[in-house]
């Protein structure tokens, strides 16, 4: 995944910071090692002398001044580790000193990432993603069929709740193993409460646990954001109206709670095709049905969406409120 140039450089000011911060550590221990033993500052004195002088030897042609040097070299140090160990000093505790040793706080090893490095893309894409918090509760790990009832008929497919919703489970999860490979956009529909938005939060976590830039947006905060870029200029969302359409997965949740007009409609046509354009893929979810998708957001949208986008009906009982019952049933027993 491609970082934008104010991620990446967010990225390299905290490794700054963890450089500046750990010379400020070795530095401080530097001034207790000298108060406490004046004799290793004058070694350490000698040793600046000492390349100087030899410096000069190698200019003026002297072939045996490097590896005089380096003898020299081998016995004050030696003094030096003596000094630190009778005074009870650790051994190390002068070495230089790394957050991660691995790339000595660059962030690369040689032209490559190093993990350190990866790690902070995905806590900045967690940061970003508008859900940090829930996805530590709502994940693939923690996801449940146990939720959906074998008995509970969808009239129109003749299968079950449970079938249904684990053949959802399924092609989300391979949305998740194919992503950045197949392109692919899931429209998840259904009634209130019966996990559309779980689901969008087990993919988001997947994805960016892989370093996939992911964000999550309510329809009514989506449309906000649109409206604050386009109206009042705010810099700010501005700036995220740009990765709305350019991030590797947007969510879009809770299509049609918003408030609809022209601008609404006009401006979900913008990302959904823009988005199908560049190949980003988009997760949209609602409570609404196809038809009434139609008759508010325009034809032309709900094409683009249904001959682009795996349409998933999800049917059940409200799980959140299966789950407030387990609660309360626990409490009383």
């Amino acid at each position: 995944m491609a970082l934008k140039s104010s991620q990446y450089d967010m990225i390299m000011r905290d490794y700054e910071q963890k450089q500046l911060h750990n010379r400020n550590v070795l530095e401080e221990r530097y001034q207790k090692v000298y108060s406490r033993i004046p004799e290793y500052k004058d070694l350490d004195d000698s040793i600046a002398i000492l390349s100087v002088q030899y410096g000069k030897k190698l200019l003026n042609g002297d072939d045996h001044a490097v590896t005089s040097l380096k003898e020299e070299l081998a016995i004050l140090r030696n003094s030096k580790e003596h000094l630190l160990e009778s005074a009870g000093f650790p051994a190390g505790y002068l070495d230089p000193v790394y957050t991660c040793p691995d790339c000595q706080d660059t962030g690369y090893i040689g032209n490559k990432k190093c993990h350190c490095f990866k790690k902070a893309i995905t806590n900045l894409l967690y940061a970003q993603s508008n859900l940090q918090e829930i996805l530590k509760i709502e994940n693939f790990d923690t996801f449940s069929l146990d939720y959906y009832s074998k008995n509970h008929i969808d009239p129109k497919s003749k299968r079950s709740s449970y079938d249904i919703m684990e053949d959802a489970l399924a092609a989300c999860k391979n949305f998740v193993t194919t992503f950045g490979t197949d392109f692919q956009n899931l429209f998840l529909y259904g009634d209130t409460g019966i996990g559309k938005t779980f689901l969008s939060n087990c993919i988001a976590k997947a994805l960016m646990d892989e370093a996939f830039s992911v964000i999550y947006f309510s329809a009514s905060e989506l449309f906000h954001v649109m409206a604050q870029s386009t109206f009042d200029k705010d810099v700010d969302a501005t700036n995220m109206y740009d990765y709305i359409f350019n991030c590797d997965l947007l969510i879009i949740d809770d299509l049609g709670t918003e408030l609809t007009n022209s601008f609404v409609t006009s401006q979900l046509f913008s990302c959904v095709n823009d988005r199908l354009l560049d190949r980003k893929s988009t997760i949209i979810s609602t409570n609404l049905s196809l038809e009434s998708l139609v008759d508010i957001y325009s034809e032309r949208t709900f094409s683009r969406i249904t001959s682009n986008y795996t349409m998933l009906k999800l049917v059940g009982d409200d799980i959140r409120l299966k789950k407030k019952l387990r609660n309360v049933q626990s409490k009383t027993k």
